[in-house]
């Protein structure tokens, strides 16, 4: 069991995912990657082969309290048909003590399954057609809203990190981190 779960297929975006565990890690926060695709090495979408935590088959997604979806569009694709997940980011979506992050091209797979109908959120551009019934916010990095919070891409991939953590832990350790890892807004 983990308190989050980052979940892999190939063709994800490497920074994207690998940005978030670090700053999660650093703020002490347990976060394991998950690859859905039956084998635990994962080639991200620059040909980077990773080796994921866990399998699908080893976890219970349930037990989390965060499941995050990096993006990658290649990555993303194969998370938007894989039945199995998407069940679980409807039950972590549903609970208000349970939250569900997602960045870049995988905003879209919450979208497409109405998890962000009405609320604020961000994706890479070219996505927002995915984001059915959202509310679009096309010059924020971050957006929180409620339990879900998305991202615009790589580019922002740590102030997710940083964001996920101030929720999870507290802003405190998150600016401590910010400050830590010589962030330019600490500068």
């Amino acid at each position: 069991m983990a308190e989050v779960y980052a979940f892999l297929a190939d063709g994800f975006e490497l920074v994207e995912c690998l940005a978030v565990v670090d700053v999660l890690r650093r703020g002490r926060v347990d976060i394991q990657t998950v690859s859905i695709t039956g084998n635990r090495v994962v080639t991200c979408s620059h040909g980077v082969p990773v080796t994921a935590d866990k399998l699908w088959e080893e976890i219970d997604a349930s037990d989390a309290k965060m499941l995050f979806l990096p993006g990658g569009k290649k990555g993303t694709d194969s998370l938007a048909v894989f039945k199995p997940l998407i069940d679980a980011l409807k039950k972590a979506a549903a609970d208000p003590d349970r939250r569900v992050a997602a960045i870049c091209a995988a905003p879209s797979v919450l979208g497409q399954n109405g998890l962000l109908v009405g609320r604020e959120c961000t994706c890479y551009p070219g996505f927002e057609d995915k984001l059915i019934e959202a509310e679009y916010v096309p010059h924020k990095g971050v957006v929180t809203d409620g339990n879900i919070t998305t991202a615009r891409g790589m580019g922002v991939s740590t102030d997710m990190g940083l964001e996920l953590l101030a929720l999870l832990r507290d802003r405190a350790l998150s600016d401590t981190i910010k400050a830590q890892i010589q962030h330019p807004d600490t500068l």
